[in-house]
C-alpha cells in the first residue's frame, strides 16, 4: 500500500525507481549472478504489477473493464511462466506512458490555467471616506467601489465613476489594442490599465464577472465529449473483454500461453481512448486563446459539419451602431414628436431605440413623461389604450391608423436608402417617420468569402427589417438569398425548413429575437456584444464580435474533427500492425509495448499541434471604435 501511495504521489519517480530496478537486474546478470538478476527482476515485475492491478480491481468495482484489466492479467501470467523481465518491462512502459500522457494532457489545458492564472485576486476598494484598502476578490459585492491605476489589472466587473483610461482587454476581447475609457463606461475584469486611472463602481465580482464565467465555460466545455469521443468510450468498453475472450482462445488453441499474453498486452487499445478526448481538449483551448467558447466537445463535432450559415442583420451583419438618417414630420411638430418618440424608447436597448435617444440628446430635446408601453414582437410599442404606438407600418395597419399620400412617400423615401423605418402615431394619426440606418461590418465581405472558402456552401441573412434595407445591406455581400419582415418564430421556421431539406444549419445572432432560431440551429452561434438571452442560447460564443473570430471558429472546429479522426486512424492502425506483427512472429512482448506507449505519445502530440493552430485567412478588423466590449454576460 505504502508502494500505491508513493506511485500515486511520485509517478514519475516510482517508474524511475522500477527503470533502476531492471538496470540492477541486467548489470548483475552481466556479473553472472542469474539467481539475483532473477531475484530483482521479479521485484520489478512484482512492484510494477501492484498498483496496475490495483487500479484495474477499483474499475471492476465500478464494473468496468479496464485497459489495465488486460496489462494485469498478462503481466501475472508472464511472472507465473518465469518471465518476469517482460512484466518488468511492460508495466514500467506501461507507468512511465502515464506519466508521459498526464503530463502532455495537461499542457493542452494550458489556455484555461493561463487564463485563471490571470484571474485577479484582489482589488483596492474605496470606502465612503475615500480611503483605500485591499480587499480578496471573493468578498466584493456589487455597489462597492474598487480603483485600479496605471498597470494595475481591473478586479472586477462594473461601471466607471471617475476618471479616464486606457484599458487592454485582449484577455476578454481578443483585441490588443487599448481602448478608451471614461464616466460611464462598462469595464470587465482581467482587462489592463494602460495609461489612466478609473473609479469603478461594481456590478460583478469572482467567478460571477464575465472573465470568471468564461473560465469556468471553457472548462466545461473541455470536460464535455464529442460524439466521436462517447462513441469510442463505449467501443473500448467491449473491445476490452473481446480482447481477453480472443487471447483465451488463442492459448487454449494453440497451447501457446506466452502468445495469449502477448496479444492481451498488444490489444490495448491506448491511444483510441486517449485519442479523441486530447483533441477535444486541445481545440476547445486553442479557440478559448482567440476568443471563440465552444461550450463543448458536441458543439465542435456539430459546427465543423455545417453547410449552411444564416445570419442576423443588425448587430451582426452590421455594426449595431444605429444613426436617425431620415425624419418626415407630418403635422409640422417635428422637434416635440421626435422627443415623444425618445421618451417612449428610453427604456429599451434595441439598437432603433438607441439610436433615436442619441439624435434626441444630440438635439437637446427635452423628454416629456411618457406612457406605459407593451411590446407586440416584430411589430413595436402599443400603449395600454392603444393611443400611442411606436413601430413598423404593420403595427400601424393593424390599428387601422391611415396612411396618407405624403406618408407613404415618405417612407419610399426612407426605404430606398436601404434605412429602416420607425413610425410615430397618436391618437390614430401618423405623426412622424423616421429613418435609422446601419453599417455594414468593414470585415464582413471578406469574412464571408472566407467562411465560403472553407466549404460553406449557402449564407443567407435572416432579418425583420424590410426588403428594401436588407437588400441594400445584402449588396456587395457575398450573400445566396435574404429573407427580410421575419418575426422570431418566422426565423425559427426558416431554419427548420433547411434542416428539414438536409442542411446542417449554424444560426449567427445577438438579440433577443434571436434566441428561438439560436436554440434550434445544429449550431447557434452568438455575437459576443449581444444580449444575455441569445449568449446564454448559443452554442458558441464569439467573444470579440468580428468574421474574421467567426472564420476562424468554424477553421479550428474542423481542424479538430480532423484530427481526432487522424487519431482514431494511428489507434487503430497501431494495434492492427502490432497483432499482424505478433502472428508473422516479428513483435514480441516488450517491443510490442513500446511501439505501443509511442503510439500514445503520437496522438498526443498530433492533438497538440491544435495549441499551435495559425488563424484562417484573414479579414480587416474592425476599428475599435466601431466595437463595443464584447461580452455582457456568457453564461
Amino acid at each position: 500500500m505504502r508502494w500505491q501511495q508513493y506511485l500515486n504521489q511520485h509517478p514519475g519517480q516510482a517508474s524511475l525507481v522500477l527503470a533502476g530496478l531492471i538496470l540492477v537486474s541486467w548489470l548483475v546478470g552481466w556479473l553472472r549472478l542469474p539467481a539475483v538478476a532473477l531475484g530483482v527482476m521479479y521485484l520489478a515485475g512484482v512492484l510494477g504489477t501492484i498498483p496496475i492491478a490495483l487500479r484495474a480491481w477499483s474499475a471492476l468495482r465500478m464494473r468496468t473493464v479496464s485497459i489495465e484489466l488486460l496489462v494485469t492479467i498478462a503481466c501475472v501470467g508472464a511472472l507465473a511462466i518465469g518471465e518476469p523481465n517482460e512484466a518488468a518491462i511492460v508495466t514500467f512502459l506501461f507507468l512511465f506512458g502515464n506519466v508521459l500522457e498526464a503530463r502532455t494532457l495537461a499542457k493542452t489545458r494550458s489556455a484555461v490555467r493561463a487564463l485563471t492564472d490571470m484571474a485577479p485576486q484582489q482589488a483596492a476598494v474605496v470606502d465612503a471616506a475615500g480611503h483605500v484598502a485591499a480587499m480578496d476578490i471573493d468578498d466584493i459585492e456589487p455597489g462597492m467601489h474598487v480603483r485600479v491605476r496605471p498597470g494595475d489589472q481591473v478586479p472586477v466587473d462594473g461601471t466607471v465613476v471617475e476618471g479616464t483610461a486606457r484599458l487592454v482587454e485582449a484577455v476578454i476581447t481578443g483585441e490588443a489594442a487599448p481602448v478608451a475609457k471614461t464616466t460611464g463606461d462598462q469595464v470587465y475584469a482581467g482587462a489592463t490599465v494602460d495609461s489612466g486611472a478609473l473609479t469603478i463602481n461594481t456590478t460583478a465580482a469572482g467567478e460571477d464577472s464575465t472573465f470568471g464565467q468564461i473560465v469556468a465555460l471553457v472548462e466545461d466545455a473541455q470536460d464535455a465529449q464529442a460524439p466521436v469521443a462517447r462513441f469510442i468510450d463505449r467501443f473500448a468498453r467491449y473491445y476490452t473483454p473481446a480482447v481477453m475472450v480472443i487471447a483465451l482462445l488463442v492459448g487454449l488453441v494453440t497451447l501457446d500461453v506466452r502468445l495469449a499474453i502477448t496479444m492481451l498486452v498488444l490489444g490495448c487499445p491506448g491511444a483510441l481512448v486517449i485519442g479523441a478526448p486530447v483533441a477535444n481538449v486541445a481545440g476547445i483551448g486553442r479557440a478559448a486563446s482567440q476568443g471563440i467558447l465552444f461550450k463543448g466537445g458536441a458543439t465542435t463535432d456539430a459546427l465543423a459539419g455545417v453547410d449552411t450559415i444564416m445570419l442576423d442583420k443588425t448587430g451582426t451583419i452590421t455594426t449595431g451602431k444605429m444613426t436617425l438618417s431620415h425624419l418626415h414630420d407630418f403635422v409640422g411638430h417635428a422637434d416635440a414628436d421626435l422627443a415623444l418618440l425618445a421618451a417612449i424608447e428610453a427604456d429599451s436597448q434595441h439598437p432603433l431605440a438607441q439610436a433615436i435617444m442619441r439624435a434626441a440628446r444630440e438635439q437637446h430635446l427635452p423628454l416629456p413623461s411618457a406612457p406605459a408601453m407593451t411590446t407586440v414582437k416584430g411589430r413595436g410599442l402599443v400603449s395600454a389604450d392603444g393611443r400611442y404606438l411606436v413601430g413598423n407600418l404593420r403595427l400601424m395597419q393593424s390599428h387601422q391608423v391611415p396612411i396618407t399620400g405624403d406618408a407613404q412617400a415618405g417612407m419610399n423615401d426612407i426605404q430606398r436608402h436601404g434605412d429602416s423605418v420607425v413610425l410615430l402615431a397618436v391618437a390614430g394619426q401618423l405623426r412622424l417617420a423616421v429613418g435609422i440606418n446601419d453599417v455594414v461590418r468593414p470585415d464582413a465581405a471578406a469574412g464571408l468569402t472566407a467562411l465560403k472558402q472553407r466549404g460553406i456552401q449557402h449564407v443567407v441573412m435572416l432579418t425583420g427589417d424590410n426588403h428594401a434595407s436588407a437588400q441594400h445591406i445584402a449588396a456587395g455581400l457575398p450573400i445566396d438569398s435574404v429573407q427580410a419582415e421575419l418575426l422570431p418564430a418566422d426565423k425559427l421556421t426558416v431554419v427548420r425548413q433547411a434542416q428539414a431539406a438536409g442542411h446542417k444549419v449554424a444560426f449567427v445572432g445577438d438579440g433577443i429575437n434571436d434566441a428561438p432560431a439560436l436554440a434550434t440551429a445544429d449550431v447557434g452561434i452568438g455575437m459576443g456584444g449581444g444580449t444575455a438571452v441569445a449568449l446564454d442560447t448559443a452554442d458558441v460564443v464569439l467573444v470579440r464580435p468580428t468574421f474574421a473570430t467567426l472564420t476562424q471558429a468554424v477553421h479550428l472546429a474542423r481542424a479538430t474533427r480532423s484530427v481526432t479522426r487522424q487519431n482514431i486512424v494511428i489507434a487503430v492502425g497501431t494495434v492492427a500492425l502490432l497483432l499482424l506483427g505478433l502472428v508473422l512472429g516479428v513483435v514480441q512482448m516488450a517491443s510490442g509495448m513500446l511501439v505501443h506507449e509511442a503510439s500514445i505519445l503520437v496522438v498526443i502530440a498530433n492533438a497538440l499541434r491544435l495549441l499551435h493552430h495559425q488563424r484562417g485567412p484573414k479579414t480587416t478588423q474592425l476599428d475599435q471604435h466601431q466595437v463595443n466590449v464584447a461580452v455582457t454576460k456568457v453564461n
